[in-house]
């Protein structure tokens, strides 16, 4: 008979041996007999770890030294893959990390009570590097210092992305290899500049400094590159480093400047200035060009999305649709593809700017059988009477609003195509809609985030005959 040893101590070194990895990326092992949580490791790593807590009948960690790898343990690609949490997956081998997915799908699902005979496999990205179309970072006046950093090392500037639970804290970031090809330069030019011209960085505390924001757009098929900085205020020295960053990088398309001088800690403006190119960038999907703005929504992996949408497209199967509603349509991606095969469909999305740009993105393409409502989707999807013989939904990752799950009870559109980034939510709004008399029949993930635990999934419901 196992026998289960005494609960270690907060401080106490321990050995754990790992078990798997939940939804929010963290570890799960057992000590001694003992449940533990930890920041990092791998199925089938052996580890010694220090404990740091001990709530109720779990204990957390942090791992210390691999004593032993676990099969799917490869190495990392980055130098920050300690520090950074961004690529949470970039030492687990790429085939684990999609069975992993897969997984967690089944489990939401299961906890939700929402039955399905079995969870498709994961389609992968074909390149799981360099993926990304867009990369948000942070100046900060107060700089992580990794663990291998010497002493003495500056601590009062950073530009790259926030500690792990740190909401004051920003690691400097030097490599990226999940930003797309020639990024990861112009974040090195920024940084170079903004010392050099003595710019200060934003301090989440006091609410001062001047730089705040970099964010770096880029078409995978128009090759477009934009830039967007945000910064607290105007300024001579904010305009030098604007005219010498745009001369550094002639790849630019476009770049903006926005200025926020609120403390909410977010990469928008209430007024912004155009210094080169139209204030956007194209992309194209399927042959669709779309135009994306600085602060517009657009799927972060361009490649991995053309799928997705394929899959959307497949389980829609619109033709022959008088009419689609698509929720959460953001800039119109799929609305305007499954303009072309249904009679009409309607995109209801809460941001004006994205509105503007889907509206755009229709006279762009010369699709005039869409349309776009504007506003708090719990309204204006109460508003209408009109029930759609397919109904796509994209919400985002805290999924939908009561009330909007409500009205498309109300509506009973024969065939829903819930489209989720956050499989838990998704499978709590997936339960309501099957107590109401809809099956899921089919669930089909597709990996738009390598190396992140999070997965993108297309979920088909259908009204049940009874």
């Amino acid at each position: 008979m196992d026998t289960v040893a005494r609960r270690p101590k907060k401080g106490e070194e321990v050995e754990v041996a790992v078990e798997t990895i939940d939804r929010r990326g963290r570890a799960l092992g057992e000590t001694g007999g003992h449940p533990i949580a930890l920041p990092r490791g791998l199925p089938g790593d052996n580890l010694r770890v220090r404990v740091t807590r001990r709530r109720r009948k779990e204990l957390y960690g942090v791992p210390l030294e691999v004593l032993e790898r676990g099969p799917d343990h490869v190495d990392a690609r980055c130098a920050h893959a300690g520090s950074c949490g961004g690529c949470r997956f970039q030492d687990l081998a790429y085939e684990a990390q999609l069975e992993l997915l897969r997984g967690h799908i089944s489990e939401s699902l299961a906890e939700a009570l929402v039955p399905i005979a079995e969870v498709d496999p994961v389609i992968g990205c074909p390149e799981p590097w360099s993926y990304r179309n867009k990369m948000e970072l942070s100046f900060g006046a107060i700089r992580w210092v990794e663990e291998d950093e010497p002493e003495g090392v500056d601590r009062d500037f950073a530009l790259g992305f926030h500690a792990p639970g740190r909401f004051d804290r920003v690691l400097d970031v030097h490599e990226c290899h999940l930003i797309f090809d020639g990024g990861i330069e112009l974040v090195r030019t920024a940084r170079t500049l903004a010392k050099e011209l003595e710019l200060t960085a934003w301090n989440q505390h006091t609410h001062e400094g001047c730089l705040r924001h970099l964010v770096l757009r880029h078409g995978f098929h128009t090759g477009e590159t934009l830039a967007y900085l945000v910064t607290s205020r105007d300024g001579a020295d904010v305009d030098e480093f604007l005219a010498r960053f745009a001369e550094l990088h002639p790849e630019l398309t476009t770049l903006v400047h926005g200025v926020n001088s609120g403390v909410a800690d977010v990469a928008r403006a209430s007024e912004r200035r155009l210094l080169r190119g139209d204030g956007w960038i194209t992309e194209r999907l399927h042959g669709v060009e779309f135009r994306i703005s600085p602060e517009s929504f657009f799927q972060t992996n361009t490649l991995q999305a053309e799928r997705l949408f394929e899959v959307v497209l497949e389980e829609a199967c619109a033709e022959g649709a008088e009419l689609v509603h698509d929720l959460y349509c953001g800039a119109g991606s799929i609305s305007l593809l499954l303009a072309r095969s249904a009679g009409h469909v309607r995109g209801f999305e809460l941001s004006g700017e994205a509105v503007a740009d889907a509206e755009a993105n229709a006279h762009r393409n010369q699709i005039s059988n869409v349309s776009f409502v504007a506003g708090d989707l719990a309204e204006t999807i109460g508003e209408v009477s009109e029930t759609p013989e397919v109904l796509v939904c994209d919400p985002p990752r805290a999924g939908m609003h009561d009330r909007v799950v409500e009205r498309m009870i109300e509506l009973a559109p024969p065939k829903v195509v819930y489209v989720s980034c956050n499989v838990h939510t998704a499978a709590r709004d997936l339960g309501r809609l099957v107590q109401s008399g809809y099956e899921l029949v089919r669930a089909r993930p597709v990996d738009l985030f390598p190396h992140t635990p999070h997965v993108e999934c297309v979920f088909t419901l259908e009204r049940s005959e009874s």
